[in-house]
């Protein structure tokens, strides 16, 4: 059967690159590539590491507001459901590119299947909290990474469809975490050693287009005196040259470019710790048995903070270097996330889904 499954920015391609390959041992799928990551080492970069097939539509929409990245690429979306007819759609996580998918499917009575469904966060102020929730109750098909995305999806009134098939990243990451310690040399390259260094990510606009917000982290993470690496975001990269945070950067903070899939697992599973407001990072991370600290007063992946291994420090400066003074978790990791199979997992209840339709 037909499948189009659209994607649009990074933790979406990594989310794909195993569920793909288990969908085309079966099916016919459409792979639409909305645009809305277009830089090189934040799209292309990855097709490649991941080998992720070419995208047979790439709908270039680009950045924008909310309200016209997710129209455009709604009209433009729309357009390809019509060519294509397929029995099943599929859209990932929480972007602009998953909403606007999952609204041009249901318009046109096309199944929605939702890989990463159930997350929540509970702050509606994260427009991704927004697509999650309107995807998830659009979609015909709910695949749940973790048992507290169930019982979310079940505290809303979801229990049809809903499916725990474990996080498709884990699959990502164990295919291709033997390579980038092998291949990868990022570390060589910055001069860096293993577990003498901190990894840091900001991407979210609300850290990013606040000037005190991005400052503040900036210079708190500073005032640690630690070694720290700064892959910074073609966003984030804009925002510091227009509030010119370069003159006051304190201690020694190693920014780079935007880094591929297998250099950043690298460079991450090599780190002390590492601060971000990425929720794909956070996930990584606690795979990984790096302890994180989240930039942001609240997340969807709430199992994480349980057991220390995952700390909200927000913005604040005292709670910031509070979390990178602090020693590592004592307890153990939980197997929060599933296994190795997710993806065909996956596959086998979008066959069984679309079976009982045929």
């Amino acid at each position: 059967m037909k499948i189009v499954s659209i994607v649009g920015a990074r933790p979406q391609f990594i989310k794909c690159a195993p569920l793909s390959q288990e969908l085309r041992k079966r099916h016919e799928e459409i792979l639409v590539h909305t645009g809305q990551h277009y830089d090189p080492e934040m799209s292309g970069l990855f097709f490649e590491e991941l080998r992720i097939p070419h995208p047979a539509y790439n709908l270039g929409v680009g950045s924008g507001t909310h309200g016209w990245q997710t129209g455009e690429m709604l009209k433009r979306v729309e357009g390809v459901l019509l060519q294509e007819e397929p029995e099943m759609v599929i859209v990932y996580g929480d972007t602009n590119s998953t909403l606007a998918g999952a609204l041009a499917a249901a318009k046109l009575h096309v199944p929605i299947a939702h890989v990463e469904a159930g997350l929540r966060s509970f702050d509606r102020r994260m427009p991704e909290e927004i697509n999650r929730v309107l995807t998830d109750h659009l979609s015909a098909l709910l695949l749940c990474p973790t048992e507290t995305a169930l019982l979310n999806l079940k505290r809303e009134g979801i229990t049809e469809g809903v499916h725990l098939s474990g996080d498709v990243m884990v699959d990502a990451l164990l295919q291709h975490h033997r390579h980038a310690l092998e291949q990868a040399r990022i570390l060589e390259r910055l001069g860096l050693h293993e577990r003498e260094y901190l990894v840091l990510t900001l991407h979210r606009p609300s850290n990013t287009d606040s000037r005190d917000r991005l400052l503040g982290i900036l210079r708190a993470i500073g005032d640690a005196k630690r070694k720290v690496v700064f892959p910074v975001h073609p966003r984030t990269a804009v925002r510091m040259k227009e509030y010119g945070p370069s003159e006051k950067l304190r201690g020694e903070i190693i920014t780079t470019a935007p880094l591929g899939y297998l250099e950043m697992l690298r460079l991450l599973s090599g780190a002390e710790k590492c601060l971000t407001d990425s929720g794909g990072v956070q996930k990584e991370a606690y795979i990984l048995g790096i302890p994180c600290i989240t930039l942001r007063d609240s997340t969807e992946w709430v199992e994480t903070l349980a057991d220390g291994w995952n700390v909200l420090a927000g913005t604040d400066r005292a709670r910031i270097l509070e979390a990178i003074a602090a020693p590592p978790p004592a307890g153990e990791r939980r197997p929060l996330f599933g296994g190795e199979g997710a993806a065909r997992r996956m596959a086998e209840a979008i066959d069984r889904f679309l079976s009982s339709r045929a």
